[in-house]
């Protein structure tokens, strides 16, 4: 038998491919009813801000601390954590190691700001704020520190939430103040389409500058009359130097009415000193006093002009001995006694 040969898929009949349609006679072609309808749904929807936007600004906070915090300093990271999505936590630091080391934990956190807690002698609290690597960086002292837990304020907001900031106009008048203010909103302005993030902004966080001092506030906005509520949690920022570089560098900005808390310390006991020493010195005056010799003043002749001499009554002898006093309780015990007695003879009689 001769071979016969195979027939190529291209000799085959198949079916007729479809032409491709240009653009230009797809928009002329009719639309069906419910498409319309569907497409008129979509127009009136609001578009998701965090699902169709692009989430750009890649701020990320490094937020931790060293050894020796105590409980109400770690409620308060925790409770910045949970208010800034954008933030990161790592492992206490050793006291031991220097702050220079923070900038390799930053770039191995993958974030370009830190707000660090220095703990020192168990009692007093620092803040470090600082742009990684590169600079400035800012170091305060903690004062009147509230948590959430303790506060137990009214208001309330979305977890996750984007906050409104306000700052005090008193902000824009000094540089120092200035370059405080747009570090403060590049830490704590959460990146918008971030992916923890919601799309809501329910609370501001306010800065206001009161006796030399920052003042932290977290309020929620009510819906009904834009009312504001406290949140918390709240602190005092006492700014002590700006540096140029992170965690150290040339000094920038030196506040000149800062007082440390070692020196706030030595006043009040001093005070109090001073106090205790002038008591004892009022007593060692008085206890001289009383040692030095009374000064004796002269009789003054004038002193008795008008002394009414007393009557004198005649003196008179009792000759005869007064009669003894009646002892009423020795005489109520006889009595007494004598109506036990009757009482026993009366009973033994009966019992014969």
């Amino acid at each position: 038998m001769a071979a016969t040969k195979r027939k190529r898929r291209g000799d085959q009949a198949g079916p007729a491919k479809k032409p491709k349609r240009n653009e230009k006679d797809a928009g002329k072609t009719a639309k069906s009813p419910v498409v319309v309808q569907e497409e008129e749904e979509d127009r009136d929807r609001i578009p998701g801000p965090v699902c169709k936007g692009k989430w750009k600004n890649k701020e990320r906070i490094l937020i931790f601390s060293s050894r020796g915090i105590n409980f109400r300093t770690r409620h308060l990271m925790q409770d910045l954590r949970m208010l800034m999505p954008h933030s990161k936590a790592d492992t206490k630091m050793d006291r031991k190691d220097k702050l220079f080391v923070i900038n390799e934990v930053c770039e191995m956190k993958n974030c370009n700001k830190c707000i660090y807690f220095e703990a020192k002698k168990k009692q007093d609290l620092y803040m470090w704020l600082s742009n990684s690597p590169h600079g400035p960086s800012a170091k305060f002292l903690v004062q009147n520190i509230h948590t959430l837990a303790e506060l137990k304020m009214t208001g309330n907001c979305l977890k996750g939430s984007r906050p409104l900031l306000s700052f005090d106009p008193a902000f824009d008048e000094l540089p120092h103040y200035a370059l405080l203010k747009e570090l403060l909103i590049q830490i704590f302005s959460t990146p918008r389409y971030h992916p923890k993030s919601q799309p809501f902004v329910d609370h501001v966080f306010t800065f206001t500058i009161l006796d030399n001092r920052i003042w932290f506030r977290n309020f929620q906005i009510i819906e009904e009359d834009a009312a504001l509520v406290e949140i918390g949690p709240r602190f005092v920022l006492n700014l002590i130097k700006i540096f140029q570089g992170s965690f150290g560098g040339p000094t920038l900005y030196e506040n000149p009415h800062y007082q440390s808390p070692n020196m706030h310390r030595r006043v009040i006991r001093s005070i109090t000193a001073a106090k205790y020493k002038e008591k004892q010195q009022v007593k060692d005056v008085q206890k001289l006093r009383k040692k030095l010799p009374k000064t004796v003043l002269p009789h003054d002749p004038t002193e008795d002009v008008f002394v009414v001499p007393a009557e004198e009554k005649p003196i008179e002898i009792q000759w005869v001995k007064p009669e003894p006093k009646v002892d009423l309780k020795a005489r109520k015990k006889r009595i007494y006694k004598r109506q036990r007695k009757m009482k026993q003879k009366m009973s033994s009689g009966n019992a014969k």
